[in-house]
């Protein structure tokens, strides 16, 4: 694994990388790399801070693992590339922001870089994962990398929106001061809770009336 991180993100975690839960981290995934395929490619391990820098974050949506299945993980949470299938849980999404979003049109792709260019920062709490065997790659230090960054962007920053879908983000509040920030929550969009408070919350039409009431450019979410 070698570390690229963007600047302004690099200024924050720097530290991080010298703690012994990273070099255990490091020496973790260089075995299994031995052994195994893992997902996404080195290079876009850290593609979610590649594209949305700290100090652009305007709205974070926190996944858990990055898919596990070949061409689909591109280092941001819920998005796959251009020419594979749409997951079934960014299908419902996208079905969420067509009655949300007033003239939104469902894509026939998966590729959410729009919305990480724009300042939604596509995070999962797991980086990596062991090619077809999902959360293999969980508690080996990459929460507490991820849970940093998100501790960092609560103290630092101001007026920012957190989406936080499923039981797993929504334990992520707790890093959260909601006095300074924005924490929506509903169940998953996985098809097995979508149907749970997930379909009618108006997560993405809310996000941009607080973006808006804060004087920032709201989110345009058609990709």
């Amino acid at each position: 694994m070698s570390i690229h991180l963007e600047s302004s993100w690099k200024a924050v975690l720097e530290p991080e990388f010298e703690k012994p839960y990273m070099q255990a981290l490091k020496g973790f995934l260089k075995s299994e790399l031995q052994q195994h395929a893992v997902f996404p490619p080195n290079r876009l391990i850290f593609n979610a801070f590649e594209h949305t820098p700290f100090d652009r974050v305007k709205v974070v949506i926190l996944g858990q693992d990055p898919y596990h299945n070949v061409g689909q993980a591109m280092g941001l949470s819920f998005s796959v590339p251009r020419g594979i299938e749409i997951p079934p849980s960014l299908r419902n999404m996208y079905k969420e922001l067509q009655t949300d979003i007033p003239g939104f049109r469902i894509p026939d792709h998966g590729d959410l870089t729009a919305w990480a260019d724009q300042g939604v920062l596509l995070l999962n709490a797991t980086l990596t994962v062991r090619a077809h065997t999902a959360g293999s790659h969980q508690r080996k230090g990459w929460e507490t990398f991820t849970d940093k960054a998100i501790a960092e962007l609560s103290a630092r920053r101001e007026g920012l929106v957190f989406l936080l879908w499923g039981r797993y983000a929504k334990d992520k509040a707790a890093l959260i001061d909601y006095r300074k920030h924005h924490i929506l929550t509903a169940a998953h969009p996985s098809p097995l809770s979508a149907h749970n408070g997930f379909f009618g919350c108006g997560h993405f039409s809310r996000a941009n009336q607080f973006l808006e009431a804060h004087g920032l450019k709201p989110i345009d979410w058609q990709v």
